[in-house]
């Protein structure tokens, strides 16, 4: 099953969390922070949005930061994804 997002919306999969610190203190799943870094699957069209023109800037393949709890969270075929708008992406990370 593919996921096509409408407008300006992107499908994003998450990046692992680290599970060591810098450190070397190892961190238990509860103790992990919920990542914010995720690779784009899927963009939208953009289009216009509310009234206004929207470019998607964003393309499948970058690594981007996101809002910490934005987006809806979906599982397809066993795979867990995060689908939100292109305002939530806050950068492009290099």
């Amino acid at each position: 099953m593919n996921i096509r997002p409408l407008a300006d919306r992107v499908v994003l999969k998450m990046l692992e969390a680290e599970e060591t610190t810098k450190s070397g203190i190892i961190l238990t799943s509860k103790a992990q922070e919920k990542p914010q870094v995720a690779e784009i699957v899927a963009v939208g069209p953009g289009g216009v949005v509310d009234g206004k023109e929207v470019k998607m800037e964003v393309s499948v393949g970058d690594k981007v930061l996101m809002s910490k709890y934005a987006g809806t969270e979906v599982k397809v075929d066993g795979e867990e994804y995060t689908i939100l708008r292109q305002s939530d992406i806050l950068a492009i990370v290099d």
